[in-house]
């Protein structure tokens, strides 16, 4: 499956952001889906993971309350809404897709969007 990040972007503390994630190529309900992200100097970790239907969700946990992974499956379209931003969710945000692994997906990569947070 190809997978089609965009949405990144420089935003003020205490600001929001909605990401996307468009997929093509195969079944994108077949898919977990969900967002990592990787800072400067840091390894890439899992911020939001959502099951095939829609179902269950997980978050890591300086996200959570924050942050809400959807999916849409009649668009092909992940989202994750972050909201009330912070310096340390600066990061180059990942969405990636996979079939069997949960929460730590690894089959399929989008490209990276930046999320600069400005304090």
């Amino acid at each position: 499956v190809q997978l089609q990040a965009s949405g990144g972007g420089l935003v003020q503390v205490g600001g929001s952001l909605r990401l996307s994630c468009a997929a093509s190529g195969r079944t994108f309900s077949d898919y977990h889906m969900g967002w990592f992200r990787q800072a400067p100097g840091k390894e890439r970790d899992v911020v939001a993971v959502i099951s095939r239907g829609g179902g269950v969700t997980y978050y890591t946990g300086s996200v959570k309350g924050r942050f809400i992974i959807s999916r849409d499956n009649a668009r092909n379209t992940l989202y994750l809404q972050m909201n009330s931003l912070n310096p340390e969710d600066t990061a180059v945000y990942y969405c990636a897709g996979d079939r069997n692994n949960w929460p730590f997906l690894n089959e399929y990569w989008g490209q990276g969007t930046q999320v600069t947070v400005s304090s």
